[in-house]
């Protein structure tokens, strides 16, 4: 678990500065939704960027809360929270985002407590990492990313010699 905040010209620009503050701004982001696996650790690494190794544009597994600010004085919060199991380590994610730190908080919890509620399962205490911004004049991102793990994509793979590919020409009609 990591968090991070940007600024940029855009919110995209500030999306991407938070991304590489996390440490995972060279990855293609492919996000899950909010179970963690059986047999799952999770290392909270506060505002430490994750350690991940991989190649440019492999794929990273990963639950995501990001926030957003553009007006000045207008506040981006992330957070997401977390319920595990003691014995199998199973559980679940809530992530939210809003313009305040304790929306984000209370958002969190009463989701964990609405989905553990929903499930026979019993978890352990919440746990949670919330991270926030004030936009000054640039538009504004904070971000809180679980981490699972990078996939690279499979380099040596060729069409079948049968198939009939086709391109697309400058002016847009196809062509075999």
């Amino acid at each position: 678990m990591t968090s991070s905040v940007g600024s940029g010209p855009t919110a995209i620009a500030a999306f991407d500065a938070a991304l590489h503050g996390a440490g995972i701004g060279n990855f293609n982001l492919v996000q899950l939704t909010s179970v963690i696996p059986t047999g799952s650790r999770i290392d909270d690494l506060g505002r430490d960027p994750a350690r991940v190794e991989g190649q440019w544009g492999d794929r990273l597994y990963v639950v995501l809360a990001e926030g957003h600010a553009d007006r000045s004085g207008d506040e981006a919060w992330a957070g997401i929270g977390w319920v595990q199991q003691d014995g199998s380590r199973k559980g679940l994610f809530a992530e939210h985002s809003g313009t305040s730190e304790a929306g984000v908080q209370s958002d969190v919890t009463d989701s964990l407590i609405a989905m553990t509620n929903s499930r026979p399962d019993d978890f352990g205490p919440i746990g949670r990492r919330i991270r926030g911004i004030v936009c000054d004049e640039a538009p504004v991102c904070a971000l809180v990313v679980a981490v699972f793990e990078p996939q690279a994509w499979v380099y040596d793979w060729s069409p079948p010699a049968d198939l009939n590919a086709r391109s697309v020409s400058s002016s847009g009609s196809l062509y075999p």
